[in-house]
């Protein structure tokens, strides 16, 4: 018998908020296994990257999950295994990307311009966590049956 496929949800339309805080360019929502759970863009972008396509946001969320990954190996080596991430910044000359846990299983993450307001866009970021968190985490996968 074969396991039937579900498709996600696409929770895009709850990062709207977060893409209209002037400076920010693009929000995704991942799972900590790399899969996008919705991703939105802010109206008028120019630049090189105006608007994530599904391709894009799906490649975001597998970096994003490395990033992730990384960041709690990182800790972990530094403060003890029970320590946690609470955020992620990177910063490049055209701007910073922001991540933070967004719920069980699932993290959010943020690009901006050079001269936004990253104080104010990680505060709105957890701000949206903690209104919608539940909706935003990811549920671990049932684990397969061997005998089917």
């Amino acid at each position: 018998m074969a396991g039937a496929i579900t498709r996600l949800p696409d929770v895009g339309w709850m990062l709207r908020p977060l893409t209209e805080i002037p400076g920010v360019r693009h929000a995704v929502v991942v799972s900590v296994d790399g899969l996008r759970l919705g991703h939105a863009s802010a109206e008028g972008l120019s630049g090189p990257v105006p608007h994530l396509t599904v391709d894009e946001a799906e490649s975001l969320s597998a970096a994003c999950a490395a990033l992730t990954m990384t960041g709690r190996s990182t800790v972990s080596l530094l403060f003890g295994e029970q320590a946690g991430v609470r955020q992620l910044m990177l910063e490049s000359e055209y701007g910073f990307a922001l991540f933070t846990s967004a719920g069980e299983g699932a993290h959010l993450g943020v690009a901006t311009d050079a001269d936004a307001d990253v104080g104010l866009i990680a505060q709105q970021m957890q701000l949206l966590v903690a209104k919608i968190g539940a909706h935003l985490s990811a549920q671990p996968r049932d684990p397969v049956d061997p005998s089917a």
